[in-house]
């Protein structure tokens, strides 16, 4: 899917965020699967180092100070961040998931704009490599 005269401003950051979820997800679930051939459940736990709200905070801010954004990128998550949303988080404070959502979002925007180029690069800074 292309979408080139879509201005990602134009999208609610919780659409974003609800689309950026499942790539983000499926590039983790991508990358345990080829690093490793181990049980579901093992899987499952190391991907919780990448999709909880918690580390997902984390990784944004390690994003942020190693300055890997752009500036259109900056963009999409400070808006992502400042989005208000409908619901409140069980597990987490308010702050730490709006900046997971945020994280979501730039994956939503980046698909968006089937820049997928981009979005492998930035899983491969989340990975370590």
């Amino acid at each position: 899917m292309e979408v080139t005269n879509v201005n990602y401003k134009e999208i609610n950051p919780g659409i974003l965020a609800y689309l950026g979820d499942a790539v983000y997800e499926l590039e983790i679930r991508k990358y345990l699967v080829q690093k490793s051939n181990a049980k579901i459940n093992d899987m499952d736990k190391e991907a919780i180092k990448y999709v909880s709200a918690i580390n997902q905070s984390k990784i944004l801010d390690d994003l942020i100070d190693k300055n890997i954004l752009t500036e259109e990128e900056l963009n999409c998550v400070t808006r992502a961040r400042n989005y208000k949303p409908h619901s409140k988080p069980r597990y987490v404070d308010i702050k730490t998931y709006k900046k997971a959502t945020a994280l979501e979002a730039l994956f939503g925007m980046l698909y968006l704009y089937n820049n997928i180029e981009r979005i492998n690069e930035i899983i491969k800074e989340i990975k370590g490599e």
